[in-house]
């Protein structure tokens, strides 16, 4: 149901109004309150914020981890493909590190709504989860 009080039958008009209560309740501007403030790095820190050593090891004991017999994910890439990049991955990861840049398309997530209870016509009874490449899972 929209905000005026119709209910949407299509699967666009669906998609709309969650993406319209979705917007409505988080917005792109964080906020911090005055103990939590974002850390920053100044030049002279630089040494604490290097890459852990023996990154490439916990990589490849990540990837190991995967599930094989789950389906591929939004990068279209199948588990049992990652499970044989590690050492790429690691100079991937490495390099995002050391100029603090994370690939764009790593960052991208597909927004599904999860019902939770009450009337299924209320988008505030819908929470948000975001789905979002394994590639960032294991770099996270």
């Amino acid at each position: 149901m929209d905000v005026r009080g119709n209910i949407a039958t299509k699967d666009e008009e669906k998609a709309e109004v969650l993406y319209a209560f979705f917007t409505s309740v988080f917005n792109s501007q964080t906020g911090y309150t005055q103990d939590i403030q974002p850390s920053v790095v100044e030049d002279g820190d630089r040494e604490q914020n290097k890459p852990p050593l023996n990154q490439e090891e916990a990589v490849k004991d990540l990837l190991h981890h995967l599930d094989t017999h789950k389906s591929m994910g939004l990068d279209g890439i199948h588990p049992r493909v990652l499970r044989e990049l590690a050492k790429p991955l690691f100079i991937i990861y490495q390099q995002s590190w050391l100029t603090e840049e994370v690939p764009a398309n790593w960052r991208l997530a597909n927004m599904a709504p999860i019902y939770k209870q009450g009337r299924k016509e209320d988008p505030g009874n819908y929470r948000p989860v975001s789905l979002t490449l394994v590639l960032g899972k294991i770099m996270e």
